[in-house]
């Protein structure tokens, strides 16, 4: 609290020629499409600056939980919510926050809509991920395609990465009977057939188009922009639309979340009406965030 009123009173002190006369953004990049629409449209409506950066969920926490003041960010999207130890890092650095769950997106198993849709249960995707024995996908079943198994997962600072252990693996180890802490549980093989990648969804995309034997896991929202492109497999019978995660038929789905700086607001100019401005937003069923894949909450 006292590294709070001190950032405070630095910036107080200084005024105007010491803040900034733009906003910060950082974290998820399944968040940052609809942080950028918000943005667009803010600028033109009200003439402020909202600098949107897609560090990643884990990345963004990490700046926005650094400090309070100019030279850290006031906001960030994540595509989970902050994690025990995240806040126990802001609390460390005297930065108060709240949490806003700005709608849902699922977490889509896609690949080239040259190739076939392929029908998935949360087992056959763990094993896949996790089991070396296993080369094709039609050795985990025959009813999956045979050939060999590749398949693109985010970086472990990601958010997705996060939904995906926690919706798929960790429910699969769950039916199983296993300890969803254990290393089976949360670590991918290393031989190859798992490749990370980066934050950056175009690139997961073009990788698809050029091999239709590949998969990419990264979310609906981006899928959905994609679909001249990439196809969502099904998983467990359903296939991930709008509707089916609106409903909760698609289980593979997540909140998305935006976090703001508290002791920024009514100093870093324009930040609490950019707040009302997206949240209002989302809440819009005939808006462009909507329109752009975020599906909204009921």
């Amino acid at each position: 609290m006292k590294k709070t009123i001190l950032a405070l009173a630095l910036i107080a002190t200084a005024s105007t020629a010491y803040a900034r006369d733009n906003i910060v953004s950082v974290g998820s990049s399944t968040v940052f499409p609809f942080s950028t629409i918000a943005a667009e449209k803010f600028k033109q409506n009200s003439g402020t600056n909202v600098i949107i950066e897609s560090t990643g969920t884990g990345g963004g926490m990490k700046m926005f939980c650094a400090g309070v003041g100019v030279e850290h960010p006031d906001m960030t999207g994540a595509s989970r919510a902050m994690k025990d130890k995240e806040a126990v890092n802001c609390a460390a650095n005297g930065v108060e926050f709240e949490e806003v769950i700005i709608g849902y997106d699922g977490i889509t198993v896609s690949n080239s809509i040259s190739a076939e849709r392929v029908n998935f249960t949360k087992e056959q995707l763990f094993i896949a991920v996790t089991d070396t024995s296993k080369k094709k996908w039609s050795d985990i079943d025959p009813s999956l395609p045979n050939y060999p198994i590749s398949i693109m997962l985010p970086p472990p600072t990601s958010g997705t990465r996060d939904a995906f252990v926690e919706l798929v693996m960790h429910s699969a180890c769950k039916k199983a009977g296993m300890d969803t802490k254990s290393a089976e549980c949360n670590n991918v093989r290393e031989d190859g057939a798992v490749i990370i990648m980066g934050e950056n969804d175009n690139l997961l995309v073009e990788k698809l188009v050029t091999d239709d034997k590949m998969f990419g896991v990264f979310g609906f929202s981006f899928m959905d922009n994609n679909r001249d492109k990439v196809q969502g497999s099904m998983i467990e019978g359903v296939a991930p639309e709008f509707e089916s995660i609106a409903d909760g038929s698609y289980k593979v789905s997540r909140p998305l979340f935006v976090y703001y700086k508290t002791a920024h607001m009514g100093v870093i100019p324009g930040l609490a009406e950019f707040k009302d401005f997206y949240t209002n937003m989302v809440a819009d069923v005939d808006g462009p965030i909507v329109a752009a894949g975020l599906i909204p909450l009921q």
